[in-house]
């Protein structure tokens, strides 16, 4: 079943891109609206220290932003504060943490206040049966039910974080992915764009393996559940 599924998402991925080169290579169509997927990867090739030391950048704005949302958040929009964080903290590495911490703090949180009080009552009550402390029933009962709850929202946080980066990057930043993408647009450099989009796109997808493998690792029977 499972190698079922990673053909066909090899299918659907050739598919799109079949279609993608169909679509630029019309007439009609002006490159420097649509680079195909050849250009683009010339451009990945060509470009290639350009855009993964920018990636690196902005990779790590992405893990450290998402590690804050883990512990830390606030419910302000972030659209109004990202040019204040600009102002505040200049266009150093500060402000992009902050937008991708904002971002990435209700996924996390809400979904692990949600696992919090899916405990079922009768565990609590036998957990104070036996004269558990508070700490213990939340080490022991509470936080493995939230586990699988928080991952999933760590899942779409993974995701997320990466449009937080560029949005903090096209605010203001002498660095990164988000930055060389738009400089790329202003002049009219399109398969440096749609390259760095895609780079953007496989880091995106390689943090979301990555905390499903840390949620296989940390709560694997919440997985056995699902497939159950």
């Amino acid at each position: 079943m499972l190698r079922r599924r990673h053909i066909l998402s090899a299918v659907l991925v050739a598919a799109i891109v079949g279609v993608w080169q169909v679509v630029a290579s019309l007439p009609g169509v002006d490159h420097l609206t649509l680079a195909s997927p050849a250009e683009t990867w010339r451009a990945l090739t060509n470009d290639a220290g350009l855009l993964f030391s920018n990636a690196a950048t902005t990779l790590l704005e992405v893990a450290l932003g998402l590690a804050i949302a883990v512990v830390l958040g606030a419910a302000i929009p972030v659209v109004v504060v990202a040019p204040l964080f600009v102002l505040a903290f200049d266009y150093g590495i500060g402000p992009k943490l902050a937008i991708v911490a904002l971002i990435c703090f209700f996924p996390v949180t809400v979904n692990l206040i949600d696992g919090l009080r899916s405990v079922e009552p009768e565990l609590l009550k036998l957990m104070r049966s036996l004269g558990a402390s508070r700490v213990a029933t939340l080490w022991k009962v509470e936080l493995p039910a939230a586990l699988p709850y928080l991952f999933s929202g760590l899942r779409i946080a993974a995701t997320v974080s990466v449009i937080g980066a560029v949005f903090g990057e096209w605010a203001g930043a002498d660095r990164g992915l988000g930055r060389l993408v738009l400089l790329g647009i202003n002049q009219l450099q399109t398969p440096r764009v749609y390259a760095g989009v895609v780079i953007l796109m496989g880091m995106a997808l390689l943090l979301f393996i990555a905390v499903s493998l840390a949620q296989r690792l940390a709560a694997p029977w919440s997985l056995e559940e699902a497939q159950a």
